[in-house]
């Protein structure tokens, strides 16, 4: 009898520890719940948080910059009739693009944001006798409605039925001089046979009034021409701009291997340069660019409508625009858009708004 009361005393206090146990791990087990549930949903706003904070970060930082093609020269051809010995777009291919592509990539850079194309080579006006080029000056005037359409030539190749037929579509015509010496353009390579260059680049200068055209001048300072006075010349012909270069070297195109060109006998030094520059100050028209304002400051297109990045001194294409768009291509170009405006590079280019005097 005494063996089962202490028997069910023992069951007794086992059930009230079980018990006391239970309760005790359900309040661990109630607290432990609560703490997750708390800690979820602090984590919940808090990654709200997050979100909110990234969003309005996204929101307050700019997209990526977008570089607008302002201003491009089109170098569409390579061969030139000419040999100066300091070219730096040399006739290392023949290609020109058949005219509809070339209008297609016109149109690219239109929708872009283009606003003035400046065709040059090469020599332009070669391909077709200057109808090629004749063409796409209508075509960007008329069609795109471009603001500005210009040419650089050495105007051996220009003859007036030209200025009849396309002149009413050009904004501005450039014709490179280096020197009113003839002796110094026979050295320098600017000439063709014994044709005189500075009596043709009078001529057009007359042209350009009659057919009311805005007339430019190009120099490349080197070697040969550094100790030159143009002052009264540059007077006579009175250019809306007159652009004064120092020589510059381009790896693959005038210096090193592989290239057509060895201009390191053109080359000046900063010093000469603004010596030269000095010597002409008179002259108001004059734009001066250094090899420094050059080398990045110009969005160039070749023959294939490929952006060329001169940053390493050579010339390194992009893709064509054809094959990847304007946008893609010009990532490439190395384009100093800052250089750009320092240089000048964007003016009055409009013959409307210049209010010329023909």
């Amino acid at each position: 009898m005494l063996l089962t009361t202490q028997f069910a005393f023992v069951k007794m206090r086992l059930m009230l520890c079980i018990s006391s146990i239970h309760g005790i791990f359900a309040s661990i087990l109630k607290k432990v719940c609560f703490w997750v549930d708390k800690h979820e949903q602090e984590s919940f706003r808090t990654g709200e948080s997050l979100i909110e904070s990234e969003k309005n970060h996204a929101e307050k930082t700019p997209k990526e910059d977008v570089t607008t093609p302002t201003s491009v020269n089109y170098h569409f051809t390579r061969k030139c009739n000419y040999k100066c010995g300091f070219c730096f777009h040399t006739a290392k291919t023949s290609f020109v693009m058949p005219i509809e592509e070339a209008k297609r990539g016109l149109q690219l850079l239109k929708e872009a944001g283009l606003e003035k194309i400046n065709f040059s080579g090469g020599e332009p006006f070669l391909p077709e006798r200057g109808d090629f080029l004749g063409e796409m000056v209508r075509y960007c005037k008329e069609e795109l409605q471009l603001p500005s359409v210009s040419i650089v030539s050495n105007g051996s190749m220009i003859k007036e039925r030209w200025f009849k037929k396309y002149g009413e579509y050009l904004d501005i015509l450039a014709i490179s001089c280096d020197s009113f010496d003839e002796a110094t353009n026979q050295a320098i390579g600017r000439t063709q046979g014994q044709k005189s260059h500075i009596d043709n680049l009078y001529k057009i200068r007359g042209w350009c009034q009659d057919y009311k055209v805005a007339f430019k001048l190009n120099s490349v300072i080197n070697t040969f021409n550094i100790d030159e006075d143009m002052t009264e010349n540059i007077t006579q012909l009175n250019p809306v701009r007159w652009k004064v270069f120092q020589c510059l070297l381009i790896d693959g195109e005038n210096a090193g291997e592989n290239s057509l060109r060895e201009a390191e006998r053109f080359v000046i030094s900063e010093e000469q340069f603004q010596d030269f520059l000095e010597r002409h100050s008179s002259i108001s028209c004059l734009v001066p660019e250094s090899n420094e304002k050059m080398r990045d400051s110009y969005l160039i297109l070749d023959e294939y409508m490929r952006f060329l990045d001169c940053r390493e001194g050579r010339k390194d294409p992009s893709k064509s625009i054809l094959d990847v768009g304007v946008q893609e291509a010009i990532q490439f170009s190395g384009f100093d858009e800052k250089m750009f405006l320092k240089r000048g590079g964007k003016y009055v280019w409009t013959k409307a708004d210049m209010h010329l005097e023909w």
